[in-house]
């Protein structure tokens, strides 16, 4: 069914952005909807903390278990070898010491990963349901401005982001901070001199890093930007390929592509290259400080200033000093891009949502005791007045009134504001003024369910989800047996064609399973049947089948209307001749009513859209 303002407001699918507007409000969002997980947060960090201690203290016992090996190495005395005194059980309970220090590292590094793990995927999963909650708050007149995209988008990559990049941000922020700051500690502690040459030696690789990223990030941008072109360029032209080869438009995609391509390769080797020199810069920085360390420390040790297990631990404590470097500027990137993930899904929580209507009696169907009462189908409009905005209206006084079991006929051009009444009917919108009541009862004093609950539809667009047919078929309702099912398909002529199906009626509907257009408008009408509802709504049911199958559904219409009030919106003349009542509309106004012989006689507007079609046919 058609919707709201067209075009403009339609955006393609959300990226993620990767820098928030307010990277600390955001975060705060997120910390409050992570509560009641915080607790175990907090503990899987001090884990990953005391995890490093850990690893930090390693090469400080390394050092004294070097130490002790090097007093009982042989001296000479006269220029003959004397074998010194090896403590071989200090260095047994060095060597214990240092297994129990890496076992314990690695034991809470795996429990900090484990409680993390938990904790994100715990908090997707929310995130994700709470995404699915809110669709089915929302109005429809959010998803006019909005793409179904760019809401995919926040229900996947951007809960995806957050998911992942909280884990291991996180973690790898507290275990780098606390690699850093130890180490450095543990420099200082041992020699200050060392610590001062190698805190040098790692500002160069600093400054040569800074350079390089710098450098490296206007590439990104430009590789993102040719991505995009790429991407979009092949979903059209792949979406389009019937248009593109009937207008032998292929030569002119081809070009269009190998740019996009180019680009795409210039941006993106320039991009690689200059990233890539990143490791090699970290493992020149970590062996320039291995270099500075040996040299100066060999000084020192000749001079008697240091012993020789300070060099060995100093050795241990470059890499450590220097790993956090490169893993801060990625946990922060990180964390930038959870935050910008977080904002665009707490902005979609903080979406404006449709009234709760819990505490409204669901009066259609029921009667004021709860007792079950049918509903005939009279359906009254009443100065109904409408805009999908504020200050332009659409609907500016319409009044019509219906009885049960009346087919009543909406045409008129297109925007003259047919599909937007029968969605204030169903109350997917709110009218601005008036009222709309099914059996007297107004519509807006009822739970929407309750109102849709009376409707049966068939649409232009017709929709099948994956599933077997019969499912499909009894959607949403748990009542419908295999005869109903059955019933319904042989009326409009799709029996026959199910039966042919690999496993009938239990044949699942998907990328393997071919229905043509008809077929598919055949099976929403078929579902419409089952539904049997007290009003029908048919929005150019036949638009999307041939003249002998439209016929077949045509009569099959007839019969499902028999009974039931029936609005339909055809921009086929021919199909309404039968109606009850054809209300013309135009500029959301009805401007003629009647039935089809009083309107032709009358040779207004209808009769002239009549003759029209019937001069273009001919």
């Amino acid at each position: 069914m058609g919707r709201g303002p067209q075009g403009g407001a339609r955006a393609g699918a959300g990226a993620v952005a990767e820098k928030p507007q307010d990277f600390g409000a955001v975060m705060g969002k997120l910390v409050r909807y992570c509560r009641n997980y915080i607790p175990v947060i907090v503990i899987a960090l001090v884990l990953g903390a005391v995890g490093t201690v850990f690893q930090i203290i390693g090469p400080d016992k390394l050092k004294d278990m070097t130490n002790e090996i090097v007093r009982g190495l042989p001296s000479l005395v006269d220029g003959k070898p004397v074998m010194g005194t090896m403590d071989f059980d200090a260095i047994g309970r060095i060597g214990f010491t240092l297994v129990a220090l890496y076992a314990g590292y690695a034991l809470l590094g795996y429990l900090q990963s484990w409680l993390m793990a938990s904790v994100t995927q715990r908090t997707a999963q929310r995130l994700r349901e709470s995404i699915s909650k809110k669709i089915n708050k929302l109005p429809l007149s959010y998803f006019d401005k909005v793409s179904y995209g760019d809401v995919l988008s926040r229900i996947t990559n951007d809960v995806d982001a957050i998911g992942q990049t909280l884990g291991q941000s996180l973690g790898s922020l507290i275990t780098s901070v606390t690699l850093f700051v130890g180490a450095l500690v543990m420099m200082f502690h041992n020699n200050v001199i060392m610590t001062l040459c190698a805190i040098g030696a790692s500002l160069l690789g600093l400054v040569l890093m800074g350079v390089i990223m710098k450098a490296s990030q206007q590439y990104f941008v430009r590789q993102q930007m040719a991505l995009g072109d790429v991407n979009g360029h092949v979903e059209e032209m792949y979406s389009g390929h019937l248009i593109v080869k009937a207008y032998n438009g292929e030569a002119d995609s081809i070009r269009r592509f190998e740019r996009y391509n180019d680009d795409l390769y210039s941006s993106g080797w320039k991009s690689q290259f200059l990233s890539g020199l990143m490791m090699p810069l970290m493992m020149f920085v970590g062996n320039l400080g291995y270099v500075v360390v040996c040299v100066v420390g060999a000084a020192l040790a000749m001079d008697g200033q240091i012993e020789f297990g300070v060099i060995v631990a100093f050795m241990m404590y470059i890499r450590l000093f220097t790993q956090p470097l490169s893993q801060f500027a990625q946990a922060f990137q990180n964390l930038q891009r959870c935050a910008a993930a977080s904002e665009r899904v707490f902005g979609f929580f903080e979406e404006p949502e449709m009234a709760d209507e819990s505490d409204k009696p669901a009066l259609l169907g029921h009667d004021a005791n709860g007792n079950a009462k049918p509903v005939r189908g009279d359906v009254e409009f009443s100065h109904v007045r409408f805009g999908y905005e504020a200050d332009k209206p659409i609907i500016h006084d319409f009044s019509a009134s219906v009885k049960a079991g009346q087919k009543v006929a909406i045409v008129g051009p297109t925007g003259a504001g047919k599909t937007t009444m029968v969605n204030l009917l169903m109350r997917f919108y709110e009218i601005s003024g008036g009222s709309i009541t099914i059996d007297g009862v107004d519509t807006h004093s009822v739970p929407r369910w309750n109102v849709h609950d009376q409707f049966s539809m068939v649409l232009q667009d017709t929709w099948v989800f994956r599933g077997t047919v019969r499912e499909n078929i009894a959607y949403a309702r748990k009542d419908v047996t295999d005869e109903q099912i059955v019933a319904a398909c042989k009326a409009v002529g799709l029996d026959r064609y199910i039966r042919s199906l690999p496993d009938g009626y239990d044949t699942i509907l998907d990328d393997n399973t071919t229905l043509s257009a008809g077929q598919r408008q055949l099976l929403t009408i078929a579902r419409a049947m089952v539904q049997d509802a007290p009003i029908l709504i048919l929005d150019e049911a036949t638009s999307s089948v041939d003249t002998r199958t439209e016929e077949l559904i045509q009569k099959a219409m007839d019969a499902l209307t028999v009974g039931r009030t029936s609005f339909v919106i055809a921009h086929r003349l021919s199909t309404i001749r039968d109606a009850d009542m054809i209300l013309v509309m135009n500029h959301g106004d009805v401007i003629e009513r009647g039935t089809h012989e009083e309107l032709l006689a009358a040779g207004g507007f209808y009769a002239d859209l009549y003759n029209s079609q019937f001069a273009l046919a001919d």
